[in-house]
């Protein structure tokens, strides 16, 4: 049996070491999937390392989540999907404070809240109160900024892309200085942001595999219902058929008429 202690320090290792990436996520949810008989400790690491970590960690560990509960599904482990279902308020004022020092964390929560509802991990009405608060903390954060001196150099969270709308130093009072990134980290953001949005853009492009059936139900759906002359159009269609079975027939017994006289006449022939 593992050490619960060294598996616990493994997987928020793999937490903290999250990208832009499908397949760190993927480990990392693997892992977890694999010591699922300690999800309750496994489920406090992700929660910890979400209350620790610097924004860029904990918005990997936000999308992590979304590819997790796909995984735990599948797997049939939906002790993890509860948990996390448990704790989806604790988890948004982790990853999206309402101190303004995850402003650039809110589209991300937004967008992750919308990928679990899809796939039917949230309630729809969960993410609508739920985007709710969302909005008043960035109202809140525009008031801040709006109402810093007007010669200020910093800009506007508004003007800025999304990668980058993180609070500056004049803002010091607010927001708490562990939480705030360094140019290193600003850079490593922006480029893990255009990896998945290059990403989404090619899922997008992507064709769907399509069933053996799909173009048959594709017909089904185009094909308008059955009206008055659909039925006249079928009822004529019987009628000519029938003609042609009835003419086919006579066709035959002509047919069948001539080789029987053939016939005797050939016999009669034998016989003289």
């Amino acid at each position: 049996m593992a050490d619960p202690f060294e598996v616990r320090m493994r997987f928020s290792s793999q937490l903290q070491h999250l990208n832009a990436s499908v397949t760190s996520a993927q480990k990392a949810a693997s892992y977890a999937l694999k010591y699922k008989d300690m999800d309750e400790d496994l489920h406090s690491c992700i929660l910890e390392q979400l209350e620790r970590n610097n924004m860029n960690t904990r918005a990997n560990i936000m999308y992590f989540i979304e590819h997790f509960l796909e995984m735990a599904q599948k797997d049939g482990h939906v002790d993890y999907v509860r948990m996390i279902q448990r704790d989806i308020i604790r988890v948004v004022d982790a990853v999206a404070p309402d101190d303004g020092s995850g402003a650039a964390n809110v589209k991300v929560v937004r967008r992750v809240l919308q990928g679990l509802q899809s796939k039917s991990f949230l309630q729809a009405q969960t993410v609508v109160e739920i985007n709710e608060v969302l909005r008043e903390r960035e109202t809140s954060n525009m008031d801040a900024v709006m109402s810093s001196p007007v010669n200020s150099t910093q800009p506007a969270l508004g003007d800025m892309p999304a990668s980058q709308t993180i609070p500056k130093p004049g803002n010091s009072n607010r927001i708490p200085s562990h939480h705030r990134l360094d140019k290193k980290q600003i850079e490593q953001r922006i480029e893990e942001d255009r990896e998945r949005h290059k990403r989404l853009r090619e899922s997008i492009w992507a064709v769907p595999t399509e069933s053996a059936d799909a173009e048959m139900w594709k017909m089904w759906e185009e094909t308008s219902d059955l009206g008055d002359d659909d039925f006249l159009l079928a009822k004529e269609e019987e009628e000519e058929r029938q003609r042609c079975v009835v003419d086919s027939c006579l066709h035959r017994q002509e047919e069948d008429t001539r080789r029987r006289n053939a016939h005797t006449a050939n016999g009669r022939h034998t016989q003289v």
